[in-house]
């Protein structure tokens, strides 16, 4: 699969806004991991800048986390160390500086914080890639999708596909494409449907079926990775469907990479960020 030229950076006068802005809410006090591999991928996977909103108690221990290549903030927090409910009139207020938001990896399930997420997905002007917490969130109530008109990418596994569609996770996995399809026509949104050949659905029928990646890549912080890397392509101004195919795509081959490499027993998240830059020139040739 060739690249589109957003993503290939041919000319030479170009800065760092030139390659967008991505903001990144994800991370707690028990899964600061979560927030720091969203964060790192969506660099590596050419975002131009990247924040990432957290906890104002974490702030110092992120920041050791992810160097000096992404910038924090600190926002309000719950007693538990998650995000608060409070912090969203200041998101509301920053994400005008930003070009596309990942929502969700190790968020928590606290009230306050899946209070937040519903604020945010129901008030977001920019593009939104929600996983992980940010699913969980809105699992009882997906309608609130339909809230606003902004691109809305979805990346659930089958377990959380189920309980989005109100079903059951043997039933979605009988029937991906058809649950994938009915889903993102309803709810007006993008849906990549994790799995051995992960499936990703537009609202407007269109469907793009992966077939890199290995089992090896179901390791604990592989769909954050996958959920930086999208938000990285959203950024810079990828169409969101075509963002998530190509993020579906090199993310697999990152993959495919590293099992040659480390075997895939032994893969880690982190070897999947490493490895994306390999993706990008094996895709480039």
């Amino acid at each position: 699969m060739r690249l589109p030229a957003p993503l290939l950076r041919n000319k030479r006068n170009v800065y760092k806004n030139a390659f967008g802005h991505a903001l990144i809410l994800a991370g707690s006090r028990q899964m600061l991991g979560a927030g720091a591999l969203t964060a790192l991928a969506a660099m590596r996977s050419g975002a131009g800048l990247t924040s990432i909103g957290i906890p104002k108690s974490l702030n110092a221990v992120m920041q050791k986390k992810v160097s000096n290549v992404v910038m924090t903030v600190s926002l309000p927090e719950t007693r538990e160390q998650t995000l608060s409910a409070a912090a969203a009139k200041t998101i509301q207020t920053l994400s005008e500086q930003y070009d596309a938001l990942a929502l969700g990896p190790g968020l928590s399930r606290n009230k306050s914080t899946q209070q937040l997420i519903k604020n945010i997905i129901s008030q977001s002007k920019i593009p939104l890639v929600i996983d992980a917490d940010g699913l969980n969130a809105i699992a009882a109530s997906p309608q609130i999708l339909l809230k606003t008109k902004t691109p809305k990418i979805l990346t659930p596994h089958p377990g959380e596909m189920a309980r989005l569609a109100g079903t059951t996770k043997s039933f979605v996995e009988k029937k991906r494409r058809q649950i994938a399809v009915e889903f993102a026509k309803k709810y007006q949104c993008i849906l990549l449907l994790k799995g051995p050949a992960t499936l990703v659905a537009s609202n407007d029928g269109r469907v793009y079926i992966n077939k890199t990646g290995n089992a090896g890549m179901a390791t604990a912080g592989s769909g954050d990775v996958l959920t930086g890397m999208i938000t990285a392509f959203l950024a810079q101004g990828l169409l969101p469907f075509d963002a998530v195919k190509y993020g579906a795509y090199l993310h697999g081959v990152a993959g495919d990479l590293v099992a040659r490499d480390k075997t895939r027993m032994a893969m880690i998240a982190s070897d999947i960020i490493e490895y994306i830059p390999r993706a990008v020139k094996k895709a480039c040739r």
